[in-house]
């Protein structure tokens, strides 16, 4: 199972109850934060979670409403004790702007790990998550990121006997090993059926819609996409700023195929935004406009 929560749905500038943009994801123990607007911390407290196990830290774009929050983060983390390595992603120019918002925070118990993005597709492995981080189109660089949990065939003992293999190999097989023996290769498609349907959850925010999103988002169990505008007459405005609308939003949940769209990111001016919403589900019904703290726990289609 894979669980989510959106900590913070604000555009811009946090307000008295909506905090700024960041999402965590957890699964085997391992958890995902994509942004770190200021006041993520309390969101965290908020909700009850633990900074200590953020093992990967997911950058959109470099504004500040997506990245002040780090410093303190960071701070929070190391009087947490935690000593593991953090690997933070993001555009290039990462590592230069992490290090001066550390001016700050100069002293960790860890060390930071970079990876920065630099093509309009790329693909990572980080612990069991698999990551797919693609260039959407802001008015500075900007990438979504959709997170994969792959999950493997059935294990098929009947195979495995067929094939003479060892008991004792059997478990590592299924996770996936390659074993060597006594001259003998043992692989895992020879025990396993074909690859099940795993989890998938794509988070983009800060940009015009472009294919990238439905390509990447395609068949997602979640979407969660910005909709910095709900009024019509703005349309102008979100096409000056590049971001989208909460039609435009719906529109690529709908091409894309997901199961559901929460919308987030919306404009500090928006006060009612919930006026909007039986038109955005006219266009996908499974349209959901989020509030702070919005979680749920995604599991497998069984079979």
């Amino acid at each position: 199972m894979l669980d989510i929560c959106l900590l913070g749905t604000a555009g811009m500038m946090p307000l008295p109850n909506r905090a700024l943009t960041s999402l965590v994801t957890r699964f085997n123990g391992s958890m995902i934060m994509i942004d770190c607007g200021e006041g993520t911390q309390v969101s965290l407290k908020k909700k009850g979670i633990s900074s200590k196990p953020i093992d990967f830290i997911l950058f959109t774009h470099f504004h500040a409403d997506h990245i002040s929050g780090l410093p303190g983060l960071l701070l929070t983390m190391g009087n947490a004790e935690r000593v593991e390595n953090v690997t933070m992603v993001g555009p290039k120019g990462l590592q230069k702007t992490v290090e001066a918002l550390r001016v700050i925070a100069p002293e960790l118990p860890f060390e930071i790990k970079y990876i920065e993005l630099s093509e309009n597709y790329e693909e990572l492995k980080l612990g069991d998550y698999r990551i797919e981080a693609f260039k959407v189109h802001h008015n500075v660089t900007c990438y979504g990121y959709t997170i994969n949990i792959d999950r493997s065939g059935r294990f098929d003992a009947e195979r495995a006997k067929a094939a003479d293999i060892p008991l004792k190999f059997w478990n590592r097989l299924q996770k996936g090993e390659t074993i060597e023996e006594d001259g003998k290769t043992y692989t895992p498609d020879m025990v396993l059926g074909p690859a099940r349907r795993g989890l998938k959850v794509t988070y983009c925010t800060d940009t015009r819609p472009c294919k990238a999103i439905e390509t990447y988002a395609k068949d997602a169990d979640l979407a969660i996409l910005e909709g910095m505008y709900a009024e019509p007459e703005k349309l102008e405005k979100a096409k000056q700023y590049k971001h989208m609308t909460f039609y435009e939003a719906a529109n690529i949940a709908k091409n894309a195929c997901v199961k559901e769209m929460w919308l987030t990111h919306y404009s500090p001016s928006l006060i009612h935004a919930e006026q909007y919403m039986d038109k955005v589900k006219e266009i996908f019904p499974n349209a959901i406009l989020s509030k702070d703290g919005r979680e749920v726990t995604l599991y497998y289609d069984e079979e």
